[in-house]
Formats: C-alpha cells, sequence, structure tokens
C-alpha cells in the first residue's frame, strides 16, 4: 500500500515534467526571446494534469490530477492533489534548501529540488526551468531553442531546452491572459504531461 502511494506521488509529480504533441518545430532559432520573468514578484496557477511515465520496473504508468502552483519572488511551493482533492505531494523550492512533503511520511529536504527529487523519487522535476516555462519564456540559465506560432509570431509554439521539448498547445482568450495548455516531453527517462491550466 505504502508502495503503490509513493509511486502515485511519483507519478503525480512527473505530471509537470512532460506529454508533447509530436508536431515539428519550424524553422527553430537559437533563442534570443524574452528570458526574464514579469516584473511581479507573486504568481499561482491552478490546473490539471495527466502523465505517462515508465516505472522503476520498466511498466508504463498513468496518474492525473490537480496542481496549485503558488511563486514568491524566488520560492515556490507546488501541491499535487489526486481527483478526489487529497494531497499526493507538497513540493517547496527556495535558493537556500527544498522540501518534499509525501503524506504519512516525514518530511524530505536538501540543497535543491532536483537533488531532492533525485534521491526521494529517482528523478529530476524541473521546477526551476517552469517558472519561466509557464510565463512562457525561456529559462536565462541555458541555451534553448524557440520555435514561433505561426498565427501569432508574439507568441512562442514551442521551447527545446534543458532536454526538455515544451510545446505551447492553447493560449487562454484574453490578451495577455497567458498559456492555458501546455504539453512538456523527456526521452530519458521517458516523460510525458500535458497541463491545463484555469487561469
Amino acid at each position: 500500500m505504502r508502495r503503490a502511494s509513493l509511486g502515485a506521488a511519483a507519478a503525480a509529480l512527473l505530471v509537470l515534467t512532460g506529454c508533447a504533441t509530436q508536431q515539428p518545430p519550424r524553422q527553430p532559432s537559437t533563442s534570443n526571446a524574452t528570458t526574464s520573468l514579469t516584473t511581479q514578484t507573486t504568481r499561482a496557477y491552478h490546473g490539471r494534469f495527466a502523465v505517462q511515465y515508465v516505472d522503476q520496473n520498466g511498466q508504463q504508468r498513468n496518474a492525473y490530477g490537480n496542481f496549485d502552483w503558488h511563486e514568491t519572488d524566488s520560492t515556490v511551493t507546488l501541491q499535487l492533489l489526486n481527483p478526489l482533492g487529497q494531497t499526493l505531494a507538497l513540493v517547496t523550492s527556495a535558493p537556500s534548501q527544498a522540501t518534499l512533503e509525501l503524506p504519512n511520511r516525514q518530511p524530505l529536504t536538501a540543497d535543491n529540488v532536483s537533488t531532492l527529487m533525485q534521491q526521494a523519487l529517482g528523478f529530476a522535476l524541473p521546477v526551476e526551468g517552469l517558472r519561466y516555462w509557464l510565463q512562457p519564456s525561456v529559462a536565462p540559465t541555458s541555451h534553448a531553442r524557440t520555435t514561433p506560432d505561426p498565427q501569432n509570431p508574439q507568441r512562442l509554439s514551442q521551447i527545446e531546452q534543458d532536454g526538455w521539448t515544451i510545446d505551447y498547445v492553447a493560449y487562454a482568450d484574453a490578451p495577455g491572459a497567458g498559456v492555458k495548455r501546455v504539453n512538456l516531453t523527456r526521452e530519458e527517462p521517458p516523460l510525458q504531461i500535458k497541463l491545463v491550466l484555469d487561469q
């Protein structure tokens, strides 16, 4: 039972890591796109996720649920919930420390989210990248390739960065309202995630 619970939490955490539509990028370019976050220091997202991943036994798994993302300055708190609203995992990422809380277990801490996820669950959650990708923007810390939206060149259609492919499937109708649906994909280890943001 505990193993199943941990597996569900791991699957849920993977949610923020990748399910992409298989459309070829159109003339990707070295990114000179905006690399800074908007000037506001507080952001919040609520939405739904669906994830496909391969577990430690090589079996394909699926998980889905809801998520709440709260960001204040450089601290991110991510809560993953199952469809019934029960917490699967709570991740807090701050410059000095990261914390992972799983139901009925002692909190785990490390210097950063990547180290914590790798040690506890065997994979690294790209929280730092997501802070930018959800804007949408490339992270300023590494090289990225971007593809503009052919329907609206002011928007991004795709980002390729740090082994991830981020596809922007839909934007909110209201101008400036941001991303509505985003898919993330990583080939190794294989992760496919779909996110729907309820702005």
